[in-house]
């Protein structure tokens, strides 16, 4: 009880300054995701420089992402869904309605991680050439998968769950979860890879190994002393209204992650079909670049979203429209900087990931391609966070789909078949960019942000 009440100052998000309580929790996330980025960044840098057929490999890796994407996209569903009716729950001191939600969320992802290891492993060669794979670079997504699979769970939980512990006001907990899998996977993959000769299935099995590591230690956090609300037995039985409430919130992550997954089907197959196995690697490459240049964004609206959801439980409105300013602002200006940096340096961000001279030539116009307008993903993400914080799910899921359902993938289907080429796949992402991002964050200011200034000005 005692170490419950010494932790309570930094749990309570009512108190402090509303950005120093933001950059806080943001902080330590964007180390975590940028260590947790890792887990796949070392696994494509190694087996991009791993000499003559790497660039088949990267592509054959690339080839997984879209699985990859969906196992986090359930993550995501149980994870995010629950995490802002978590902290809800914190806000308004009803502490058994939030280990209820904690328990069911584990049990959720439990389930899940089952149900797709075992549709993986049925359906992977239809699955895989329904992506785009060639025969040549099936080899590769094959030989990866057989063994990703395998640690699904563990990815699940440790992604999954580690929202949990930052929600409590333990981010430096969260962020060492990811820490401890990622440098053991930092240590393995070139023993794995170029020791042993393992190639691609080494890049995977270092990265089930370091993932079981992280949720591990997630797992032997929320069920110890130290956590507010601790991970019961008891909890974990799944109850309907629980559960109803957290896939509602959750939808709108889930089809944001399940999305980039469709996204990244319909790229590769237009690109197998108008560029070929050399243009498949370049999206690798391009989408790996662009998860580096998100991770501040992804920090700063996840770390803002636990504080903003906190103080709207509570009644602290003015904290929450503090909140949502300062998240905006600091996005915005980081973003900018980033669209910068990739348009004068591109050889240098496209050169860490591939040594291929064929590679690097068609990547680099293609990144800078990509990039363009990427000061609007900081709308997209502001106004999606505030809309999932908030508890608004009919905004959040609607504007998951708009920009990658409804602008992304008939773009890309279309664009290059009206002479652009593979040039047109690429476009694709800055047009849903402007448009989505700004429709995105105007609708949040004309709905929630005028909702709370009301009830700000009414308390």
């Amino acid at each position: 009880m005692n170490n419950k009440n010494q932790a309570q100052p930094k749990t309570d998000f009512s108190q402090g300054p509303v950005g120093r309580r933001i950059l806080d929790q943001a902080g330590p996330l964007i180390l975590a995701q940028l260590v947790h980025l890792l887990y796949n960044i070392v696994d494509r840098i190694y087996i991009g420089h791993m000499g003559d057929g790497s660039g088949l490999a990267l592509t054959g890796v690339g080839l997984t992402f879209p699985i990859v994407t969906l196992i986090m996209a359930f993550a995501a569903l149980f994870g995010n869904g629950g995490m802002p009716l978590f902290a809800m729950a914190r806000g308004a001191k009803d502490e058994a309605r939030a280990g209820r939600i904690l328990g069911n969320a584990c049990t959720l992802q439990l389930i899940s991680a089952i149900v797709l290891m075992a549709v993986g492993y049925l359906f992977m060669r239809p699955i895989l050439f329904a992506f785009g794979a060639s025969e040549d670079s099936f080899v590769y997504a094959r030989a990866y998968l057989n063994i990703y699979l395998a640690g699904a769970a563990f990815s699940m939980l440790a992604t999954g769950l580690n929202g949990y512990i930052n929600a409590q006001g333990f981010p430096k907990i969260g962020m060492l979860s990811i820490v401890i899998g990622a440098a053991v996977n930092i240590v393995l993959d070139p023993l794995f890879i170029f020791v042993l000769h393992m190639g691609v299935r080494g890049a995977a099995l270092a990265t089930v190994i370091s993932q079981f590591l992280s949720a591990l230690w997630v797992l032997r956090f929320l069920t110890g002393p130290r956590t507010v609300i601790p991970l019961k037995r008891e909890n974990m039985i799944l109850q309907g209204c629980v559960v109803r409430d957290i896939v509602k919130l959750g939808t709108a992550s889930f089809i944001a992650q399940g999305t980039t997954c469709l996204v990244q089907i319909v790229c590769n197959a237009t690109l197998q079909q108008y560029g070929g196995d050399l243009y498949v690697g370049v999206m690798t490459v391009v989408n790996s670049v662009r998860e580096v240049f998100l991770l501040p964004v992804h920090g700063v609206t996840n770390g803002s979203q636990p504080v903003i959801s906190f103080n709207y439980g509570a009644k602290r409105y003015e904290r929450v429209l503090s909140g949502i300013r300062f998240s905006t602002l600091i996005c915005i200006g980081y973003t900018l900087l980033a669209w910068m940096l990739v348009l004068l340096l591109p050889q240098l961000w496209f050169g860490i990931f591939s040594d291929d001279p064929a590679m690097t030539e068609a990547g680099v116009t293609a990144l800078r391609i990509y990039f363009f307008g990427f000061i609007c993903m900081a709308l997209q993400f502001a106004g999606q966070s505030t809309f999932t914080a908030l508890g608004d799910a009919r905004h959040a899921i609607f504007f998951s789909l708009l920009r990658k359902a409804i602008i992304v993938v008939p773009l890309t289907l279309l664009l290059p078949r009206l002479g652009f080429g593979v040039r047109g796949v690429f476009l694709a992402e800055p047009v849903s960019n402007i448009l989505g991002g700004a429709a995105c964050y105007l609708t949040m200011r004309l709905t929630q942000l005028r909702r709370i200034r009301r009830l700000a000005a009414s308390a």
